[in-house]
C-alpha cells in the first residue's frame, strides 16, 4: 500500500542509440573470447542492440597473445555462422566482424609476417593497451601499423588508469593520427568515476571519433538501455561529427 511512495525506475528509451546507427566494438562472435559464449547468446545480444536502434554491428573479438590467439579465418568463420543464422531467423541487421588487437608481441609478429589485419572499415584497425601497464614500445607498434598502411583506433582510452595522470599521451596519440573510441558505458560511470571524468575530458578536447558498446554480456546490454545514456549520446551527436554513422 506504500507503493505510491516508491521511486519509479526510469523506462528505457526504445531506439535510444539509433543516432549512432553502427556499433564497431563488441564481442558477439560466439565462443572465441570473453564475449558471447554461444550462438544463442549472440542472437539475444544482437536483438538487444537492434532494440537500441543499431542497424549495423561490427563484432571485434579479442586477438591477444596466447589467451585469445584468434586467427583471421577463425573470426570470419564465426561471423559467417552468426550471419547465416540471422538470415534463417529473419533478423534483419548488418552484421560483420573485425578484431580488437592487443598491442603485444603476437601483434608485432602479425605485422612482421604481413598477415592481413581485420579492419573496422577501410584501413581503420581497433587496438587496445593492457589495463595493467602500457606497452613500453607502444609508439613503435603504432608506427609499425601506420607503415603497414593501417590507421589505429585506440579502444577505450579513458579506461587506462595509468594515463589519467599523464594526459599528454592522449595529445601525442592524436598528433600521430590515431582515432579514439570511447566506451558508451564510460559516459554513465559504469567503469568508475575516473573513467567517466576522462571520457568527458576527451569529449571536451574533441578527441572522440567513435563510440562503442564494448558489449560482452547481458549486464552490459541492460546498462546500455539507460535513458541517461541515450540523452548524453543525443547531445554528443548534436555537437560533433562521429564516424559511427559512416561505417
Amino acid at each position: 500500500m506504500f507503493s505510491i511512495f516508491k521511486k519509479k525506475t526510469p523506462k528505457a528509451i526504445p531506439g535510444g542509440l539509433s543516432g549512432l546507427r553502427a556499433d564497431m566494438h563488441c564481442h558477439l562472435v560466439p565462443g572465441i573470447d570473453d564475449g558471447a559464449p554461444n550462438l544463442e547468446t549472440s542472437l539475444t545480444l544482437i536483438r538487444g542492440m537492434m532494440d537500441l536502434g543499431y542497424k549495423k554491428i561490427i563484432s571485434t573479438p579479442h586477438v591477444m597473445g596466447e589467451l585469445y590467439p584468434n586467427a583471421r579465418e577463425t573470426i570470419l568463420t564465426g561471423a559467417e555462422t552468426v550471419r547465416r543464422t540471422l538470415v534463417e531467423e529473419g533478423i534483419e541487421v548488418d552484421f560483420s566482424a573485425a578484431a580488437e588487437y592487443m598491442l603485444d608481441d603476437h601483434f608485432s609478429n602479425l605485422l612482421e609476417k604481413e598477415i592481413p589485419l581485420l579492419p573496422v572499415k577501410d584501413n581503420m584497425v581497433l587496438v587496445e593497451f593492457s589495463f595493467a601497464s602500457p606497452p613500453l614500445d607502444f609508439k613503435e607498434k603504432i608506427f609499425a601499423m601506420q607503415i603497414s598502411g593501417y590507421r589505429p583506433i585506440i579502444a577505450h582510452p579513458e579506461r587506462y588508469s595509468y594515463l589519467h595522470y599523464n594526459r599528454k599521451v592522449y595529445d601525442e596519440l592524436k598528433q600521430t593520427g590515431c582515432l579514439f573510441q570511447v566506451n558508451l558505458l564510460s559516459l554513465v560511470g559504469y567503469y568508475g568515476k575516473p573513467a567517466a571524468e576522462v571520457a568527458q575530458y576527451l569529449l571536451k578536447k574533441d578527441y572522440v571519433d567513435l563510440l562503442g558498446s564494448d558489449l560482452h554480456h547481458e549486464k552490459h546490454l541492460g546498462h546500455l538501455h539507460s535513458p541517461e545514456l541515450a540523452e548524453q549520446v543525443a547531445r554528443i551527436i548534436g555537437t560533433r561529427s562521429l564516424l559511427n554513422p559512416s561505417l
